[in-house]
């Protein structure tokens, strides 16, 4: 029962929660799990349809602006809502909320693709009826949305009556008492067209700002001989009914195709005319076929086996599937902190997608990794926009939230301040070139981004008693803002500038007719790559000797500690009931700081210090950003630490399905999904990409009887099978390979299975 998710309760909490966990797409197109026909008037809703990248922009108000403060905010839209269908039996409306619920069952299915709704229900007035819901958004074709009723009459029904509506009048969701969520600007699209052309329904919106456009043409069809129709225009929508007699089960289909001028440009009611045309004669089975097709070869590279706990190994699987629905595929998206699932953080890009979403598929999906990464370089015009309207004089600096580029952070201490974001992306642009060998990618785009990123570091640090030192910005912890050295952005800095020189050198030896034309481009002499060179080799890294840890930056350990033994649990999250001073002035931490950077750059320190500052910081952490947990586990597992590894597992598992954060109804946490197999595969099993290659360091829970994952590596597929005391090493796929165990270097032959102790 793994590999579906099954929900039945109706109440108000219950339905905004499942609408985000129920909620399907394929990286384009996302539609929450609501109801077809609705709810009561007294229950809350979220009812959202969304394109990745589709966005409005508004003009940001502030008391008092300064320079270079945002000035316009980018936010994802709720488009046309082509969710409903109504039925009515004789007289009577098919609703949840009246008559009797005989049973219910709500399930996603994540191994085929598709949602469902089972409903046994009777009417108030005694009509009774079974009717089946499927859902699916195509991972084939990636603008179709469609639905599948199917209504089977038990009592004396003599009519029944399916009324299809497609509704452009929508808008977004407001919350002014949740900082996470918009709290204005709800509506942003005209509705520019309403129609009906032939058998097709077409409804045609236009952003207010952006001018771009989204269109949904829908064709619908009952597998009835006889029956009535009628179509019904208004100024938002377009209404289809079907009346037919209700003495024999019936089947109605709705197709629903999306298009927007991202993907489709001006002509998007043409274009999806042109793929309804190319569904003609389809079935919505022939569509799960496709479904399933598509996710039998995405499961046989990325699913994970945990055996020994069905509720981890549901956990774990919902969060792949659900990174896999909200993961953008084409050149204009990327992956938002709420994906494709809700409204939260408005659709925003964050450095979520590198550091913790970037390697599940860098390691299962290479090509939708890379995706990712050319979705960056497309705004790096932005980032070097932004470094210069920061002051800087060369260089890019990436946004801290985003979707084309321009910075969308209002809140500068907790957003612009937080540079490193710049170094985030060129760190996996350096991952995926270590793990794929990719020399045109290498040329056509990771050195431009190292060459750019490495130039702003010399310009926002500086020189002073022998150390590079980098003041007044903002690490992970959001509860510490504007700090000088703080380590994560030190190190990632480091690691940055010394790898555009390796960047440099590479070119050099393979390409040097390329590197000089990237040279002209960019105005780079070697005078300015030596400088990288000693600012990355004298970069200050703040370390205490009283505590023997690595100090979160310069001021850190001078301030009293917050006491979070005493705080009463409603004060938690700290940002939704403290001043943001306030939390500044203590040492209190919102998520993994320095431990972070440890994970990320384990060869910077020696085992006794990352060991001694995780102790520290553990204990002065509020895990309040869904970013956390999965960190400290994974972290746990390298220091030896199996039962806190597995502890700080299972809440990050399990986050959303158990709305432990309590804003799922906002949407899925995709950081924290991405997080969930860092600690299983970089945790449990100790992989590290390194420029030596792979290396792992298995460690199973006592609790779990096996462990099994695939990784892809170099044109190689590599599966890894942990036991209690063994584990088993199967090159499945490409040349035999070298790998570090245990600090052991094996080599592994097609066909063969080696076993070796842990």
């Amino acid at each position: 029962m793994t590999w579906k998710l099954t929900k039945s309760e109706i109440d108000n909490q219950s339905l905004l929660l499942d609408e985000s966990l129920l909620s399907i797409g394929n990286g384009y197109l996302g539609v929450r799990g609501n109801f077809e026909e609705g709810y009561k008037s007294v229950y809350s809703s979220i009812r959202g349809t969304y394109i990745n990248a589709f966005h409005d922009e508004t003009e940001i108000s502030y008391g008092e602006k300064l320079h270079a403060f945002p000035n316009i905010q980018q936010k994802i839209l709720n488009v046309i809502d082509a969710q409903t269908i109504n039925i009515y039996l004789d007289d009577e409306q098919f609703s949840l909320f009246d008559g009797e619920v005989v049973r219910l069952e709500r399930n996603l299915h994540m191994d085929a693709g598709y949602a469902e709704r089972i409903v046994h229900w009777k009417s108030a007035k005694g009509k009774e009826v079974k009717i089946h819901f499927k859902r699916l958004i195509s991972f084939v074709t990636k603008e179709i949305f469609a639905i599948e009723v199917k209504i089977v009459p038990i009592s004396n029904i003599k009519r029944v009556k399916i009324v299809s509506v497609v509704d452009g009048n929508v808008s977004n969701f407001v919350d002014k008492n949740d900082p996470r969520v918009a709290s204005g600007h709800a509506t942003r699209l005209h509705i520019a067209e309403v129609r009906k052309d032939g058998n097709y329904s077409i409804v045609k919106n236009i952003t207010y700002a952006t001018k771009l456009e989204v269109a949904c043409v829908t064709s619908s069809m009952i597998d009835k001989d006889e029956y009535e129709y009628s179509s019904k225009l208004t100024d938002s929508s377009v209404e289809e009914t079907y009346l037919c007699n209700g003495n024999k089960p019936i089947q109605f289909t709705k197709y629903n195709v999306y298009t927007d001028t991202l993907r489709h440009g001006d002509a998007v009611i043409d274009k999806a005319q042109a793929i309804q045309q190319q569904l003609n004669g389809a079935s919505f089975e022939g569509l799960l076929l496709k479904q399933q097709e598509y996710l039998n070869k995405f499961w046989s590279t990325a699913d994970v086996k945990i055996n020994g706990d069905a509720s981890l190994q549901e956990g774990i699987r919902f969060n792949l599937y659900q990174l896999l629905q909200s993961v953008g595929k084409d050149p204009v998206s990327n992956i938002a902190a709420k994906g494709l699932s809700g409204e939260g953080y408005e659709g925003h890009y964050f450095w979520d997608t590198e550091i913790y979403i970037f390697p599940v598929f860098l390691m299962t999906n290479p090509e939708i990794a890379k995706n990712l990464l050319i979705q960056r370089y497309s705004i790096l015009d932005s980032a070097r926009a932004r470094a210069k309207e920061m002051g800087h004089k060369k260089g890019a600096l990436f946004p801290w939230r985003t979707i084309t580029g321009p910075e969308s952070s209002a809140f500068f201490p907790a957003g612009t301040a937080q540079y490193h974001i710049s170094a985030d992306i060129a760190y996996s642009f350096i991952q995926y070139y270590l793990v794929t060998e990719d020399e045109v990618f290498l040329k056509d785009y990771m050195a431009e981004i190292l060459f750019e990123t490495a130039r702003l570091w010399i310009d926002v640090g500086h020189m002073k008693n022998g150390f590079f030192r980098i003041d007044s910005v903002t690490g992970p912890d959001e509860y510490t803002c504007i700090v000088n050295n703080n380590y994560y952005t030190n190190v990632m800095a480091k690691h940055n500038l010394l790898w555009a020189v390796k960047a440099y050198n590479l070119l050099k030896t393979k390409d040097s007719n390329l590197l000089k034309q990237l040279s002209d481009k960019l105005n780079l002499s070697e005078l300015e790559v030596s400088e990288w060179t000693d600012a990355g080799e004298k970069m200050y890294l703040p370390y205490d000797e009283k505590h023997k840890i690595n100090a979160q930056d310069d001021s850190f350990l001078q301030k009293d500690r917050w006491d979070l033994e005493n705080t009463s649990k409603d004060k938690f999250p700290l940002l939704l009931n403290y001043h943001p001073l306030t939390l500044y002035r203590y040492q209190v931490c919102k998520q993994a700081d320095t431990v972070l950077a440890h994970f990320l750059l384990e060869d910077e320190q020696d085992f006794e210090t990352m060991n001694n500052s995780y102790n520290y910081y553990e204990q002065i952490t509020t895990h309040d950003s869904s970013l956390s947990s999965c960190i400290f586990s994974a972290m746990a597992s390298k220091l030896g630490d199996k039962e806190k590894a597995y502890e700080y597992f299972r809440k990050t598992a399990r986050l959303d399905l158990e709305n432990t954060h309590s804003n799922t109804k906002d949407g899925l946490h995709m950081a924290n999904m991405g997080g969930t197999w860092l600690a299983i595969v970089y945790g449990f099993a100790g992989l590290r990409v390194k420029e030596s290659g792979l290396s792992l360091a298995p460690s199973l829970p006592e609790h779990w009887d096996s462990l099994e994952f695939n990784l892809q590596y170099q044109n190689r597929t590599l599966t890894i099978k942990m036991e209690r005391s063994t584990v088993t090493y199967s090159l499945i796929e490409g040349d035999s390979l070298s790998i570090s165990h245990n600090g052991e270097i094996i080599d592994l032959e097609i066909g063969e299975n080696m076993k070796l102790a842990v």
